[in-house]
């Protein structure tokens, strides 16, 4: 049975839908917890320390241990006193949950960058402020679980989320990323790509649909994911009781001698340059790039011993 005895999670976003959900979860596992939030409207604006403190009040009534904090993730300055506040109330920090974020929809044409940024900034910045805070506490620890919050609206697209559909695919980077930073100090980060009934889904989906859509679902998924047995750099998708996963090939592609290295060229072969026939997934970047010099080398006979 998968159990969090002793350790501890903050959890960003956590007074509402999933974010309160993975807290509850956790809790009743045996995680410490620190419920971060906010409290602010859909949209990024007003703060409010309530909704936080309801969700320590919750897992403390049922025999739970928690604290809440209200910082702005955003704002390294209080993320740092988040962690400080964490590390003495439960003595380390061993989960990392970047849930926070909002919602401000519009077609790009329509968008102002001021909306653009911000959104950016809680969802992307924002986990890269409390990652950067936690990451040397776990590498001297030498363990540590990351959950980043990515969305097929980042992943596949959506219409009128050009800013939220940038912040979560740039979390995916960031995964890829730091799962290689992180491996020899075993720190395993990986990405949740969850679909819910919450503040942000209300009114998109009819009612029936909403209500197979529970967020205890997603989060079961999630508590996985920042487990011991935890995997690495996975984007797992959830929701309705439905898991995936989302991964990210190659095609081999194909080689032009210097002659056909033109547009015409790849206009021409590009049914060969899609033809998902013996694709493969690369663990880090280098991996495109000894493809196609070896591909190269080959047709020059260049030995690259």
């Amino acid at each position: 049975m998968i159990r969090f005895d002793g350790r501890t999670a903050i959890i960003t976003g956590a007074g509402n839908g999933l974010g309160r959900s993975h807290a509850l979860l956790l809790a009743e596992r045996g995680a410490n917890i620190v419920v971060n939030d906010l409290g602010g409207s859909i949209d990024g604006s007003g703060a409010s320390s309530e909704t936080a403190e309801a969700v320590v009040k919750e897992i403390t009534e049922k025999g739970g241990k928690a604290i809440a904090h209200g910082a702005n993730v955003t704002k390294p300055d209080e993320v740092a006193d988040m962690v400080d506040q964490a590390i003495l109330a439960f003595g380390a920090v061993d989960i990392l949950v970047n849930n926070a974020g909002i919602l401000r929809d519009k077609s790009f044409s329509k968008m102002t960058l001021e909306d653009f940024e911000l959104v950016l900034n809680v969802h992307l910045m924002g986990s890269v402020t409390c990652t950067k805070a936690v990451w040397d506490h776990m590498k001297e620890r030498g363990y540590g679980r990351i959950a980043m919050t990515s969305s097929s609206s980042g992943i596949y697209g959506n219409f009128g989320q050009s800013n939220y559909g940038a912040a979560k695919m740039g979390l995916v980077g960031l995964m890829n990323v730091l799962s290689l930073e992180g491996k020899k100090t075993d720190i395993r980060v990986n990405t949740l790509s969850p679909t819910a009934a919450t503040r942000m889904t209300e009114g998109l989906l009819p009612p029936a649909a909403l209500d197979l859509m529970t967020v205890e679902s997603v989060s079961a998924g999630l508590a996985y994911l920042v487990s011991e047995e935890a995997p690495e750099r996975t984007i797992l998708c959830a929701g309705a009781g439905g898991y995936a996963a989302t991964r990210i090939y190659e095609t081999p592609g194909i080689y032009l001698p210097p002659s056909e290295q033109t547009p015409e060229g790849v206009a021409e072969n590009f049914n060969r340059i899609l033809d998902p026939q013996g694709q493969e997934m690369f663990t880090d970047g280098s991996g495109q790039t000894i493809k196609f010099i070896t591909a190269a080398a080959k047709h020059f006979g260049v030995s690259l011993g």
